[in-house]
């Protein structure tokens, strides 16, 4: 339906006869390339940062932390060990139940 309609302008246009100036659009400022451009326009650091910010801005964060006590660490790494010989012991189970099912159903040996 679109097309249609563009086509009857165009149609329209071409019977009236009478050409139209085209509008001329406002041409954009030429594209001046990032370092031709003076600083204070450029995007990017505007002033020089001090050296070490990065590392001083961490080392307090770490201060934040609460760090884990000795108690803490030892609980929480057997509460890990325990979860994995759980798992290691759940998995080896049914390796060896779902074993003579693959080797006889599917294998066909």
């Amino acid at each position: 339906m679109a097309r249609e309609t563009r086509r009857q302008r165009r149609d329209q246009r071409k019977s009236s006869g009478a050409a139209k100036p085209a509008a001329q659009r406002p041409r954009a400022q030429a594209q001046v390339r990032p370092g031709m451009q003076p600083s204070s326009t450029q995007t990017g650091r505007r002033e020089p940062r001090e050296r070490g910010r990065f590392v001083k801005e961490a080392w307090g964060e770490l201060k934040k932390v609460e760090w884990p006590s000795r108690a803490q660490v030892i609980q929480g790494t057997i509460v890990v060990i325990i979860a994995c010989v759980i798992v290691g012991t759940f998995l080896y189970a049914s390796d060896q139940t779902f074993k003579p099912f693959v080797r006889n159903v599917l294998l066909g040996q």
